[in-house]
């Protein structure tokens, strides 16, 4: 019994190192953004090589990528939807930050990418994405397609296996990505921002368009 304990909690720390790791690179990529920012302006994350164009299957069966949502900005986030609280709650602030735009959050598609294939099925997600907003768009794929867009936004994620459970879980990162139609990135989004803060910012971009 008590080996495996130890083999749990030696498990956990290295996922925690590693899950680390990619959460400090990604602050750092927006540390190094924030020093650019203008006064009064949004920051520039042009020199971030994050995000980019994708193909991945929505919650109706279709292969879509960025050029097929109608929106001008993507807002995506990376999680499960066997996850028990973090994603609940990232995907709340997400769906009420473009709710907060009012008419301008029709111009902001938001997209829940699931890195967890093996579950979360086209049919799990239908039922799924409808619980948090009326256009959220749940995307999966096979486990090369997940691999590919993860590593092209930096998304971090693992299977996390436990003797004490018959089920699984997945460890991840929990980063909200504001980018252009194209995918590419314009602002990283950390836990620590509210609702409020993240409409603002989305808000400051679309003013930049016509300043």
């Amino acid at each position: 019994m008590r080996g495996r304990i130890y083999r749990v909690i030696g498990a956990f720390l290295v996922g925690l190192v590693l899950a680390g790791g990619i959460v400090w690179w990604q602050l750092d990529a927006v540390r190094d953004a924030a020093r650019s920012q203008t006064s009064g302006g949004p920051a520039d994350f042009s020199g971030v090589d994050l995000g980019g164009d994708f193909t991945l299957t929505d919650h109706t069966g279709a292969r879509v990528g960025p050029a097929d949502f109608d929106g001008d900005y993507l807002l995506i986030y990376f999680g499960f939807a066997f996850c028990p609280d973090v994603c609940p709650t990232e995907l709340a602030e997400m769906s009420q930050a473009i709710d907060l735009l009012d008419e301008r959050g029709a111009r902001v598609q938001p997209l829940f990418v699931t890195i967890d294939p093996a579950r979360d099925t086209p049919e799990v997600l239908a039922a799924y994405v409808p619980l948090f907003h009326p256009r959220l768009v749940g995307l999966t794929g096979s486990p090369q397609d997940i691999a590919d867009v993860a590593e092209a936004y930096r998304a971090y994620y693992r299977r996390v296996d436990s003797e004490a459970y018959t089920y699984y879980l997945m460890d991840h990162s929990s980063f909200i990505y504001f980018t252009d139609g194209t995918g590419d990135l314009l602002y990283l989004f950390a836990p620590r921002h509210t609702p409020e803060e993240m409409a603002e910012t989305m808000r400051r971009f679309m003013d930049a368009e016509v300043s």
